[in-house]
């Protein structure tokens, strides 16, 4: 089994539209959307879910009243501000100790001191996660709850389910819309990949986020490729980013023109290979090519377009 993840510095650059088009063109592939924090490949694909659980991704504070003296320990302890003491107004209300669950972190400190052992940590659901059917096959994804943290835990659980439902399956690929950036999710998609994607766009942001992401796959010795998105809107740029990609050593996927068909792809509730056979489809058809010799599947082929 292969897993290719297709991350970018930032958003914006067509990560997503890509990985749509990609999973239009494989075949016997699982897709995966670690995207947890702003998921949309589901906007294009449609899945259809067969299987969903919480997921469970840290611990909050719990105050059990029947054991606390409202001693206060806690509040000065706590600091996110997390912990305040209710109190009454005409003072007939007794005075509470009470935890915000936005704002606790789940830290353990205020557990830990108190002593009258009135405070407990309890697992708290910080999202979901689902198994869905789409026409291109399955796909593994999930939503990451507002505010709430441990995106790379929930990142890691999505790509084991993927792994999982592909040896289930008896399929050979797994492709990954990894999150933007360089931070704990996009960390968390890229570990143990056999090849990482990466979209970046002629513009000096977008030359500037591609040298952080392939120094970060540099560092995890993963092989890289490079794939400049709307080529044709600045030639000189984009020879930059491919010029810095071959000095750092990774490949070259190829370069896909600016094409409106993108656009009324996606209106559409399409992959642009599903919407055109022209323009940026058949740039992304040869990027596939590219990719698939890379990681060693030639005996696979691509859906007919």
């Amino acid at each position: 089994m292969k897993q290719i993840v297709v991350i970018s510095g930032k958003g914006g650059t067509g990560k997503t539209s890509l990985v749509a088009s990609l999973a239009t063109l494989a075949s016997k592939a699982v897709l995966a959307d670690c995207d947890v924090d702003a998921a949309d490949l589901h906007l294009v694909l449609q899945p259809s879910t067969i299987y969903r659980e919480e997921f469970y991704g840290g611990k909050q504070a719990r105050i059990d009243t029947s054991r606390c003296t409202d001693c206060g320990t806690c509040v000065d302890l706590c600091r996110f501000g997390a912990i305040s003491r209710n109190r009454s107004d005409n003072g007939n209300t007794p005075q509470t100790t009470a935890i915000d669950p936005v704002a606790c972190e789940g830290c353990g400190v205020c557990a830990w001191f108190c002593e009258e052992d009135a405070i407990d940590l309890v697992h708290r659901a910080s999202g979901e996660w689902f198994l869905s059917e789409t026409r291109h096959g399955p796909m593994v994804h999930a939503r990451l709850a507002a505010a709430a943290e441990n995106s790379g835990k929930l990142v890691s659980l999505v790509r084991s389910q993927a792994r999982t439902t592909a040896e289930t399956r008896n399929l050979d690929l797994v492709v990954v819309d990894g999150a933007p950036g360089i931070g704990c999710p996009v960390i968390a998609s890229i570990t143990g990949a056999d090849l990482v994607l990466v979209v970046t766009e002629p513009t000096l942001s977008g030359i500037h986020d591609l040298e952080r992401v392939i120094r970060l796959t540099k560092h995890f010795e993963i092989p890289a490729m490079v794939l400049v998105n709307k080529h044709d809107v600045n030639e000189e740029l984009s020879n930059r980013a491919e010029q810095f990609a071959r000095e750092q050593g990774a490949g070259i996927a190829g370069r896909v023109r600016y094409d409106d068909a993108v656009t009324k792809a996606q209106i559409r509730g399409l992959s642009v290979i599903e919407h055109s056979v022209n323009g940026a489809a058949t740039d992304i058809v040869g990027i596939w090519e590219r990719v698939r010799a890379a990681l060693g599947m030639g005996d696979i082929r691509p859906m007919e377009v």
